[in-house]
């Protein structure tokens, strides 16, 4: 072999080898950054932050109970919520109040929402709720119908009209053809129920779930004309949530089953 084609071949070997190289680096490379790639994304899927729900005040004591399952499952989340009139927590939405997700007790109200454009996405019904007669212990005045609610000398609270319960209330009213003028109306449900919870009313109309949850400081009596005020009760994310993932990580959790569940034994039917 010539001295010319000795070096043109010690040339081309040294070529092949860079190649080799130069690919094995780039593969490395590339390996590395796509495990980075898919570390970056399963992290990002992750929900965190601090996820604030506005909700009916009806729905306290299953939500809450639910807000732990939620922060239990996904270290690093809060869950914080404002409980109210589901009338005011609409009106502070609209307002401007920092909020990521809503829950409402009636379609009505949470209509004030999506027709402010404040909803990312279509509301979604996840429970209903039908109302009966909260009465103190032992039901002493013989309670027995929503007509005995009118007997004169009956102390009877609602709630606001404008709030769901309080319009559900007059829509059974109105179906059994009764007038009734309360001692006061209540701004929400919880507030109504106190008002008997302290003997400062003989009876008040609010929700079956309200009666389970105050745990025998009551006695609930069912009304046929319940059947005519059925409330839905609407959930959504709304359009400035601070930290989406997880305000849609918390309204997949009130939908899954196990929500359904928690949400079933506090007295809540099937949306």
């Amino acid at each position: 072999m010539t001295r010319t084609a000795r070096r043109t071949r010690r040339t081309l070997q040294a070529a092949g080898a860079g190649a080799a190289a130069l690919l094995a680096v780039s593969a490395c490379s590339s390996s590395d950054g796509s495990s980075a790639a898919k570390s970056d994304s399963s992290a990002a899927d992750k929900p965190s932050g601090t996820v604030t729900v506005f909700a009916a005040a009806s729905l306290k004591e299953s939500f809450t109970t639910l807000g732990e399952r939620f922060e239990k499952a996904h270290p690093g989340t809060k869950v914080t919520f404002s409980f109210g009139g589901s009338d005011s927590l609409a009106a502070s939405i609209t307002g401007g109040a920092p909020a990521d997700v809503f829950a409402s007790a009636s379609p009505k109200t949470m209509k004030i929402v999506t027709d402010a454009g404040d909803a990312a996405g279509t509301p979604a019904d996840f429970v209903r709720n039908q109302l009966e007669i909260a009465t103190l212990p032992g039901n002493p005045d013989k309670i027995a119908s929503l007509a005995d609610l009118t007997r004169s000398g009956l102390k009877v609270v609602l709630c606001d009209k404008t709030v769901p319960c309080g319009a559900a209330a007059q829509k059974a009213l109105d179906a059994g053809k009764l007038t009734l003028e309360p001692v006061s109306y209540e701004q929400d449900v919880k507030a109504a129920l106190t008002k008997v919870e302290l003997k400062e009313a003989d009876a008040a109309v609010v929700y079956k779930t309200d009666v389970h949850a105050a745990d025998g400081k009551v006695e609930g009596v069912e009304f046929p004309e319940s059947a005519e005020a059925v409330n839905a009760y609407p959930i959504v994310r709304l359009k400035d949530a601070g930290h989406a993932d997880a305000a849609d990580a918390f309204i997949a959790l009130v939908r899954s089953a196990e929500g359904q569940k928690v949400l079933a034994e506090a007295g809540f039917l099937k949306p």
